[in-house]
């Protein structure tokens, strides 16, 4: 299918896109890597009056330390956060989803940024990022703001985000020594999008656990903290019977929608199951810090 009839403009500057959304109105919209808009456009589900492209708009790529914090430019593709070696050191759970997400050409030319502003259910960065308490930037002509991951993702393909506002860096706090990440997919083998995901970011100390965060997709409108198995693990050793019991929990008052994939039941099932092989990833990887 084509998109209807569209304008493009590309930016080279924050200001030059601040500028370009104001003048076009409800009529205007930001361009990432467009790997979520652009088939979105061809089902004619999106139809922009005009394109604001953010390729051109500098410092808005990269990796880098700073502190205690990992910052992404929200321009950067998923094969540099899949490949990044400061990501590989200290969240390689991030990597895992970085290298999972559709296929070489999406990798490449998909962002980050364009990811979790698009806030598809069946994407895999916002799960990561939900159990690394991850925070986004965001920037408007009269200034930026910080919104924390727990509530950027508001709704289906909905986040916190103002619509004068440009998500710019995303923030992920280093965990502590003895700390390990990981993510667990099952893909819809057709399309590759999330059925069911799992994220969790454990911290360890002498085989029990001092903190987790697990997050769940697949079962709702965004990434879901599983409180319970958290709450389950925590203070706990971390033997298989205790991680199972944990990862028994993660789908625990939910209620997703059924598909012409998977039921109900069946996706809150395999949460279990893929909670449970993020939280032992984690612990391995915990094990050896």
């Amino acid at each position: 299918m084509f998109p209807a009839s569209f304008g493009y403009v590309a930016a080279h500057s924050l200001d030059e896109a601040f500028r370009l959304l104001e003048q076009h109105g409800d009529e205007g919209k930001l361009l990432a890597g467009g790997h979520s808009l652009i088939p979105a456009m061809k089902l004619r589900l999106s139809s922009p009056g005009t394109l604001i492209d953010l390729a051109t708009v500098p410092g808005l790529r990269g990796i880098r330390v700073d502190g205690s914090t990992l910052v992404i430019g929200a321009l950067t593709a998923h094969a540099d956060v899949a490949s990044s070696e400061l990501v590989r050191e200290h969240f390689p759970g991030l990597g895992d989803a970085a290298s999972v997400i559709g296929d070489m050409q999406v990798r490449n030319r998909g962002t980050i940024g364009g990811s979790v502003a698009h806030a598809d259910p069946a994407a895999d960065f916002p799960v990561i990022l939900a159990a690394l308490n991850a925070s986004f930037v965001v920037q408007s002509s009269t200034g930026n703001r910080t919104i924390g991951v727990d509530q950027f993702f508001t709704d289906f393909y909905t986040t916190a985000m103002a619509a004068n506002e440009i998500l710019t860096e995303i923030r992920v706090p280093v965990p502590a020594p003895g700390s390990g990440t990981a993510y667990a997919k099952l893909p819809h083998p057709a399309s590759g999008y999330v059925v069911v995901s799992a994220g969790a970011l454990i911290t360890q100390s002498s085989g029990s656990c001092v903190s987790a965060r697990i997050a769940i997709g697949g079962l709702g409108s965004g990434p879901i903290r599983a409180v319970e198995t958290e709450t389950e693990l925590k203070g706990k050793s971390l033997t298989s019977q205790a991680i199972n019991a944990a990862a028994a929990k993660a789908a625990q008052n939910t209620d997703p929608t059924e598909d012409s994939y998977a039921s109900a039941e069946y996706k809150k099932h395999v949460a279990t199951v893929y909670a449970r092989k993020a939280i032992e990833a984690a612990v391995r990887r915990a094990a050896k810090q």
